[in-house]
C-alpha cells in the first residue's frame, strides 16, 4: 500500500497519517478469518482446474461417441483459454458494480448451468455451448478471487493468501484426472458426460459458501460504507493500525476526503475510466512501463511454454510413450496431477519466506530443462 512498508514483516506508517509509528517483529500468525475467506473465494478456482483436467481424458471418449475428429477436439480443448478471456474482461467491471463477492456466486452459478449443459449434450454443438458457459463462469470465478483474496489479505501473508487461486485450480486437475480414471470404467456414451456433469456439484456448496463471506473492504468503501470496511479489515488484517492504514489508503482512491469518519459516506462517482486505461498503455511512466512489462511478459511466456498442452493432453503424450491401456492412461495423468499440486503446495508456503522473483527463476529453469528433455525423450 502507498506509504508502507513491508519488508521482513515490519510495517510503517507515514507522518500524514497521524498514527503512531509501530512495528511488527515477530511474523504475526496467518489470521484465521482471513485464511478461511481466502479459501472459500478461492475453491471456485478449482473448477477451472478441474474443467482442464477432466478434459484431458474425456476427450478420449467423447471422440469415440459423438464421432468426431481431431481438429473438433483441438478446439473443444483450447477454446476454454478464449472464453475465460472474455469472462475475465467483463467480469471486472460486474465486480466494480455488484462486489466481488455476489460476482463470485454468479461465477458458481453459470459454471452449475454450463456444467449440466456438457454433461447432458446429446452433440458437439450442445457440448460447445455448454462449454461456452462454463468458460464464462470461470472467468468470472477467476477474477472475483483474485480480487477478493488481495483486497482482505493482511501484508505478512499477501502472498501465501493470494496463491489459493492457484493452488486450487492444481487441486481440480488432479481431481479432474481422478474422475477421470473412477468414471472411465463406466459404457462410454455415460463415463464422459459424468465426468463433465459432476463439476455442476461443487458450484451449489459454494454458492451458500461464499454468501456466508464479508464483502471485500474496497469494494465497501467505494460504496461509501465505512464503517462496515472497518470492521472487515480489522478482523482480517494483523493489527488495528494496519486496518486504519488500509482504510486510509483506499479512502485516498476513492476520492473521500481523511477526515470523513462517518459509517456511511456520499462518493462521488468515478468517470476518468478511460483515461487510466489510456495513461497506463499509451502514456505510462517508467515505472508503471516496468511493472506493465515484467507482469505482461511473466504471463505471456508462461502460457506460451506449452505447460498447458502437457497438462491438456497427457493420456495422449503417454498413449505415444507406450502406454497402450486407457486405464493406465489416465492412471499415469493422475500421478502426474499428485506431483504438480504437490509443488504448488511447496511453493506457496515459500512465497513470503524465499520472495517471489528466487521461485520464480528456479521454477523457470526447471522448465527449460523438463520441457528440452521432454521433446527429445
Amino acid at each position: 500500500m502507498a506509504g508502507s512498508g513491508h519488508e521482513n514483516g515490519a510495517i510503517s506508517i507515514r507522518p500524514a497519517d497521524n498514527l503512531a509509528v509501530f512495528e511488527v517483529s515477530k511474523k504475526p500468525k496467518k489470521n484465521k478469518f482471513a485464511l478461511g475467506y481466502a479459501m472459500l473465494a478461492s475453491l471456485t478456482s478449482m473448477l477451472l482446474g478441474y474443467d482442464i483436467g477432466v478434459m484431458s481424458g474425456a476427450i478420449i471418449f467423447i471422440k469415440k461417441d459423438l464421432k468426431i475428429n481431431d481438429v473438433q477436439i483441438e478446439i473443444l480443448v483450447g477454446v476454454l483459454n478464449l472464453y475465460c478471456l472474455v469472462g475475465s474482461i467483463v467480469a471486472g467491471n460486474i465486480a466494480d458494480w455488484i462486489g466481488r463477492r455476489y460476482t463470485i456466486v454468479l461465477a458458481n452459478v453459470i459454471i452449475f448451468v454450463g456444467s449440466l449443459f456438457m454433461g447432458f449434450s446429446v452433440n458437439y454443438a450442445f457440448l460447445m455451448v455448454g462449454r461456452f458457459i462454463a468458460g464464462i463462469g470461470v472467468g468470472f470465478a477467476i477474477m472475483g478471487a483474485v480480487l477478493y483474496n488481495a483486497e482482505i489479505s493482511p501484508a505478512s501473508s499477501r502472498g501465501f493468501l493470494t496463491s489459493f487461486p492457484e493452488v486450487c485450480i492444481n487441486v481440480g486437475i488432479l481431481l479432474g484426472y481422478v474422475s477421470n480414471y473412477a468414471f472411465s470404467k463406466l459404457p462410454t456414451r455415460i463415463g464422459w458426460r459424468l465426468m463433465l456433469g459432476a463439476g455442476a456439484t461443487p458450484s451449489i456448496f459454494l454458492v451458500f459458501a461464499v454468501l456466508a463471506m464479508p464483502e471485500s473492504p474496497r469494494w465497501l468503501v467505494m460504496q461509501g460504507k465505512l464503517g462496515e470496511a472497518k470492521v472487515v479489515l480489522e478482523k482480517t488484517l494483523d493489527t488495528k493500525e494496519e486496518a486504519q492504514l488500509r482504510l486510509n489508503d483506499i479512502k485516498e482512491a476513492a476520492g473521500i476526503p481523511q477526515d470523513s469518519t462517518g459509517d456511511v459516506v456520499v462518493v462521488q462517482k468515478q468517470t476518468n475510466s478511460n483515461g487510466v486505461w489510456r495513461e497506463l498503455l499509451l502514456h505510462p511512466t517508467p515505472t508503471v512501463k516496468h511493472i506493465l512489462i515484467c507482469t505482461v511478459g511473466i504471463h505471456f511466456f508462461q502460457q506460451s511454454s506449452g505447460v498447458d498442452a502437457v497438462v491438456l493432453y497427457s493420456p495422449r503424450i503417454f498413449e505415444k510413450a507406450g502406454i497402450a491401456s486407457s486405464n493406465e492412461q489416465l492412471l499415469t495423468t493422475v500421478a502426474v496431477g499428485i506431483c504438480k499440486t504437490i509443488f504448488i503446495l511447496v511453493a506457496t508456503f515459500l512465497l513470503d519466506k524465499s520472495g517471489r522473483r528466487a521461485l520464480l527463476l528456479i521454477s523457470t529453469g526447471g522448465m527449460v530443462v523438463s520441457l528440452a528433455w521432454f521433446c527429445f525423450s
